[in-house]
């Protein structure tokens, strides 16, 4: 046998070895020299297959990961850009199992559960239209980010799923989420260009103020289910709005249309109508309960997070859901950080900085619209700045992944602010981001011990023993909302029968739409009886 002057050096070590493999072996090689001889086949990173403006009449785009209300409205902007867009069905519990089949079982639940979901739709589409049916139209639509959070490889936990399913030619895009305008994809048939991406912020805000309603108004109707029918019908209204919303320009025409048109406000004051006919009963006593946390957790609803929102609610709390215009205020405000640090460098700084301060306020006027043309009964977005601020002697702001700095500004200001008697963060199991804020708020518990906070570590699958830990804290927070409630009584000398007299003079108090202000106190019935009070001394 000859051997090669550059052979490996455990060829040469041991011919003998390699002598005593050779028989039977069918190449007439020993093993070794035959694995030497095999082409090895390296890793090829995930590539989707080309999306072409000609497929766009064919193919649907898939997307998920927020609520039913945010993704109805997303889909109307979707169908206004001339895409076909379907939303893919809610998270279930078998979608966790589905998702463990296929990816790193170390994944932090929101990875699985959305992975599990995409892959329970497309087995569900497969055995119904066939393989080459979805692959061929059919495209899923996900968005990416960078930093500690598993966020930024969501999608690389897809791929692994579709390669497992033996998918791999199913196309998956990605969409970056601190550009707005990104031009065309592979391909050319998704643009990513400014009508599209404001249709999709618009859309995002206007479901963030109409799930701020059914919250704050659905634990004090009087008539069960009320709320949520009059929800389903308000999703439809704004979904027409945006489905048949006029396109103004491809740039600054676009941008300048969405901040200064009426005609979102104008959808929202038609849809208000439908929540004046709810009749409350706010004289009920019940704690008020902030939701923090992960991203993905704290926005979904369903069994993802053991549907805790409507949880809190049957346990006869209120919930403060968290908007995700909240998220893109500190993706707008993140970037004037940065540029503080490095102004003495460039004289250009302080005009950019003019300007994205400039946009920060215009969103925030135009949210502050939204909630105006609701009555006001949305919660108002908290000050990024009081946020960091208050965050900063337990977490720096530069720490980035997930939330952030957020989780712990957000306890803190609820709790000064008396917005909440009660924090429940809610944590992926395993995720480093939210780790670290609920270390940090060991601290934070030292340096207010009253403040109520509900650490919830979900992984999926242990829903008693999350719900239970949250129910231990939540009977104190019922507490201090009846002590509120019992302090607003003395200190205005009336009874319950007295402020339901008073009600009773003025029946404009029981409309759903009817903003009561704050009054120093977390609770709403503690608010509501000192505003009744005021309205009976008039």
């Amino acid at each position: 046998m000859a051997f090669v002057r550059n052979e490996p050096a455990w060829m040469e070590r041991d011919r003998a070895a390699l002598l005593f493999f050779r028989p039977p072996y069918p190449s007439g090689r020993s093993i070794r020299e035959d694995a030497v001889a095999t082409a090895i086949e390296h890793y090829t990173a995930y590539k989707a297959r080309p999306f072409t403006r000609e497929d766009r009449d064919k193919v649907t785009i898939l997307f998920g990961g927020l609520t039913w209300k945010h993704e109805r409205l997303v889909q109307g902007a979707f169908h206004n850009m001339g895409y076909k867009a379907q939303p893919i069905p809610n998270i279930t519990r078998a979608d966790l199992d589905a998702g463990k089949e296929l990816i790193d079982v170390g994944a932090c639940c929101p990875t699985i559960f959305t992975t599990g979901s995409l892959v329970s739709h497309l087995k569900s589409e497969v055995a119904l239209k066939g393989r080459d049916e979805v692959v061929n139209n059919y495209l899923f639509l996900t968005a990416g980010a960078c930093g500690p959070c598993r966020f930024g490889q969501y999608h690389q936990s897809y791929e692994m799923a579709l390669d497992g399913m033996g998918l791999r030619d199913f196309r998956l895009l990605l969409l970056d989420d601190n550009q707005m305008d990104q031009g065309a994809h592979n391909g050319g048939g998704l643009e990513i260009n400014l009508p599209l991406s404001l249709g999709l912020v618009w859309a995002v805000l206007c479901a963030d103020v109409l799930t701020d309603m059914e919250y704050a108004i659905r634990p004090y109707e009087v008539t069960p289910g009320q709320t949520d029918a009059v929800m389903k019908e308000s999703v439809e209204i704004l979904y027409e709005a945006f489905r048949q919303r006029p396109l103004k320009g491809k740039k600054w025409g676009s941008l300048a249309w969405h901040f200064t048109t009426p005609y979102f406000k104008d959808a929202l004051r038609q849809v208000r109508k439908k929540w004046d006919a709810i009749e409350v009963d706010r004289l009920q006593v019940k704690p008020r309960v902030k939701v923090t946390g992960e991203f993905w957790l704290q926005t979904h609803e369903g069994d993802g997070n053991y549907n805790i929102k409507r949880w809190l609610e049957q346990e006869g709390a209120e919930t403060i859901p968290p908007p995700i215009a909240v998220w893109f205020d500190y993706l707008l405000r993140t970037p004037m950080w940065r540029m503080e640090k490095k102004k003495h460098l460039d004289k250009k700084i302080p005009m950019k900085m003019a300007m994205v301060r400039l946009f920060g306020k215009l969103y925030k006027g135009n949210y502050n619209a939204f909630r105006k043309a609701l009555g006001n009964v949305p919660n108002q977005l908290p000050d990024q700045e009081e946020l960091k601020q208050l965050a900063s002697p337990y977490f720096h702001h530069e720490l980035r992944g997930g939330e952030g700095h957020m989780l712990v500004g957000k306890a803190i200001y609820s709790h000064l602010h008396k917005k909440a008697h009660m924090i429940c963060e809610l944590s992926p199991y395993s995720c480093m981001p939210n780790t670290m804020s609920v270390g940090a708020m060991a601290n934070v518990l030292g340096r207010y011990p009253d403040l109520l906070y509900a650490p919830i570590e979900v992984k999926g699958d242990a829903e008693v023993h999350a719900l239970s830990r949250c129910q231990m804290i939540l009977t104190e927070a019922k507490k201090r909302s009846q002590s509120d409630f019992e302090e607003v009584l003395q200190k205005t000398g009336l009874s319950l029968e007295a402020l339901r007299r008073i009600e009773a003079r003025h029946p404009e108090l029981c409309r759903a739409t009817t903003r009561i202000p704050h009054a120093g106190y977390a609770g709403t019935a503690a608010n509501y009886a000192l505003h009744l009070a005021k309205r009976g001394r008039a």
